[in-house]
């Protein structure tokens, strides 16, 4: 799986549970550990644990990778990390507190 599949993969996973406001933004001239980080909301705790659960499910079924997941236990951020992609589902508040959006679009 290259990795605008498993962009367009994850992408798929995350609309399937209505996440909203989700930026896919490329990193590769910033930094050599992935190419992508995606991020995502969700309205609660519920959602985030489904939305991150959905995601490995559907990038596992078309032959990806997980290596971690992090944040289940609070649920307020998941971290999926995909290898080439990591995706960051968040509850607003958080979202808007560590702004990851503006922090990794250079």
């Amino acid at each position: 799986m290259n990795s605008e599949e498993l962009v367009r993969t994850v992408v798929d996973a995350l609309e399937d549970i209505k996440a909203y406001d989700i930026d896919v933004i490329e990193v590769s001239k910033i930094t050599s550990l992935f190419e992508y980080i995606i991020i995502a909301s969700a309205d609660s705790t519920r959602q985030t644990k489904s939305l991150a659960n959905n995601v490995q499910e559907k990038v596992k079924a078309a032959g990806g990778h997980i290596f971690s997941v992090e944040g289940e236990r609070s649920g307020e951020w998941l971290l999926v990390d995909l290898g080439d992609a990591i995706v960051h589902i968040m509850l607003p508040a958080a979202r808007e507190y560590y702004n990851l959006k503006a922090l990794w679009s250079r």
